[in-house]
């Protein structure tokens, strides 16, 4: 069994008997002398090659993606007969970490300590980085604070005992309302009740039409002033318009963003200005864990006729 790897993976491969693990560049279309291949690992392979991969590879029995969100692999047109598997689960640690340092950023004002540092100013109070609120009841720690995580899936319940170990109340927002791990769980019928209470507001939804813009105007609206908001999800769930003018009001009292609904994030977007904005570059996750244990096991899968982990529904 040949098993194609993009070299962008930079993770342990497992060992598998009578299976020969082939790393190629996955910016290009595959050799023809890889067309033989029946498993492959989706990982940082542009569409159209993806696209191309579909068509040409025509003795796959796994396709293996490395990322949670496996949205552009199903796109690609695989038959569906080939089962698709996503990478949920191998981000948890990484994007919840990632998410826990933009919360600390923004309640440490970090995002104008940056820029007092380029601009040589020493300055002690970091005044003005999200608003005068040291007294004013604003979260400035999240002793005490209630964060809500809106997608909250395995990341989320990943990131909840981080913030809970600091202190803070958590509140989690999904699809089924209920109790996980001791944590609430509203559904969306709730969401507006629990963002009026919200300090620090975490979201982790994916791309998909029904969350397009779910944290616009009204939801601004309904936030509580001067919370903070961290996206970890994707970036066609916030409408940035929105998020500009909540940022700029002074109603959020900062933002930090590590998805934007154009990747990159153009030159010429106003996101960049914001001096209560810490933006990185879609990087919270890119570290997969335990990937090599879930390839294996994947493999071993369809060779036996096994349950595929992480299978898409399509």
């Amino acid at each position: 069994m040949k098993v194609l790897v993009p070299k962008a993976y930079k993770g342990r491969l497992p060992k598998i008997d009578d299976a020969e693990i082939v790393i190629i560049d996955g910016s290009q279309p595959v050799a023809d002398e890889h067309l033989d291949a029946e498993v492959l690992v989706a990982w940082g392979q542009p569409n159209e090659v993806l696209k191309d991969s579909a068509q040409r590879l025509t003795r796959l029995r796994l396709v293996q993606a490395f990322l949670a969100g496996p949205d552009p692999v199903v796109a690609a047109g695989f038959d569906p007969e080939v089962p698709i598997a996503s990478g949920v689960g191998l981000h948890d640690g990484p994007v919840a970490e990632h998410a826990l340092g933009m919360i600390l950023a923004l309640l440490r004002n970090f995002p104008l300590a940056v820029q007092n540092a380029v601009r040589h100013v020493w300055a002690v109070g970091h005044d003005g980085a999200m608003k005068l609120r040291a007294n004013d009841g604003r979260v400035t720690t999240l002793a005490g604070a209630n964060v809500t995580i809106w997608g909250y899936g395995s990341i989320g319940s990943t990131l909840a005992p981080l913030v809970r170990a600091l202190g803070a109340d958590v509140t989690g927002v999904a699809r089924t309302a209920g109790e996980r791990d001791g944590v609430r769980v509203v559904d969306d019928s709730g969401l507006a009740d629990v963002l009026a209470e919200t300090d620090v507001l975490v979201m982790i939804l994916p791309n998909h039409p029904s969350t397009a813009n779910a944290m616009d105007a009204e939801r601004f609206a309904q936030l509580k002033e001067g919370a903070v908001l961290v996206n970890v999800g994707r970036g066609s769930t916030v409408e940035e318009e929105a998020l500009v003018e909540a940022l700029e009001s002074g109603r959020l009292a900062g933002a930090a963003l590590d998805v934007t609904a154009t990747e990159p994030l153009p030159a010429e977007s106003p996101l960049w200005d914001q001096p209560t904005l810490l933006i990185t570059p879609h990087v919270a996750g890119g570290r997969p864990q335990h990937a090599d244990e879930l390839l294996a096991h994947n493999i071993e899968a369809v060779r036996t006729g096994g349950v595929v982990r992480n299978l898409v529904r399509r």
